[in-house]
């Protein structure tokens, strides 16, 4: 997986994406895109599926769509608190769902320990990017490196 995160980056959001591989003996000429499912967290709360379909009729044209399930639209009379507002109710209330296990916490302070121990020893310096891009480059490099393909035209 990729985790992709800074500050000042070009949009503020918070989801997991899933790119699933290239099918097999592309019969559309390099017009395909890679589908995605896509949980976002923040804002905007949605699950959607980013597929390539073809268009109705008896052309050959491709076109990304969605199958989605965006909760302010699914949704329009209910009221979605903000994150922080739910973990204030359940407070007050005495519900302990959203909150981290012991045994939760145990196993990330296990997994992360050696990255701190890792970055307290090396001291790495943070790679600099320009202030409301995409972050760095090099970021962009380590996902194709690991055949994670962005491509930038699909706005949702």
């Amino acid at each position: 997986f990729i985790l992709r995160c800074g500050k000042a980056l070009n949009e503020r959001k918070a989801e997991v994406r899933i790119q699933y591989k290239d099918v097999p003996g592309d019969i559309f000429g390099g017009q395909t895109v890679r589908n995605e499912l896509v949980i976002r967290v923040q804002p905007n709360e949605s699950v959607y599926a980013k597929v390539m379909t073809k268009t109705p009729g008896m052309s050959f044209n491709l076109e990304e769509t969605e199958l989605d399930l965006t909760y302010k639209s699914r949704y329009k009379d209910a009221r979605l608190p903000e994150a922080y507002e739910r973990l204030i109710l359940d407070v007050f209330v005495g519900s302990q769902m959203h909150f981290v296990r012991s045994d939760e916490l145990a196993e990330a302070w296990r997994i992360f320990t050696p990255l701190l121990h890792k970055i307290e020893s090396e001291k790495p310096k943070p790679i600099p990017y320009k202030y409301g891009s995409r972050g760095p480059k090099e970021a962009d490099e380590l996902s194709v490196k690991n055949n994670f393909l962005y491509t930038g035209k699909y706005k949702w």
